[in-house]
């Protein structure tokens, strides 16, 4: 039994140093964009399937001037290049722009579109939930779901 928790919190505490390597690698990617100028970002959490963060540095009337992305299951996964949507206006990205193949990439796409347009209106752009919140917004559902049968 001990050595169940030991195993369990040794891959806890290797996975969180992994993803963190990796959000440093984002933070730095994310830092050379915006020291170009202004960056349009958008995400799609991906749970068992490839979650997707994407970036668009643009210009100050909202056309795109270069892209990045960063898509994986796994902490290995690292920002790449994005070509393809040089000289287009980010506000007007939409899911079918994205690969085929890559649902959650179009979706991300789609966020930076909606968060740019959100700040561009001067609206409120809302925090995601933490998985704190998640997890509370789950029993929510899950207790008044029961309540009302």
């Amino acid at each position: 039994m001990l050595q169940l928790v030991l195993v369990i919190a040794i891959a806890f505490v290797l996975q969180a140093l992994l993803s963190g390597i990796q959000m440093k690698h984002f933070s730095d990617e994310f830092v050379k964009l915006r020291r170009q100028g202004k960056v349009a970002v958008g995400r799609k959490a991906g749970g068992f399937h490839a979650g997707a963060i994407v970036m668009f540095l643009i210009d100050d009337k909202g056309k795109i001037r270069k892209g990045k992305k960063l898509e994986g299951v796994t902490f290995l996964a690292r920002v790449k290049d994005f070509p393809g949507f040089e000289g287009r206006y980010v506000g007007d990205l939409k899911k079918e722009d994205g690969p085929r193949n890559h649902k959650n990439l179009g979706l991300a796409m789609e966020d930076a579109a909606l968060t740019y347009r959100k700040f561009t209106r001067g609206e409120v752009i809302p925090d995601p939930p933490s998985p704190f919140q998640k997890v509370g917004i789950a029993a929510r559902n899950l207790f008044g779901r029961r309540s009302a049968a």
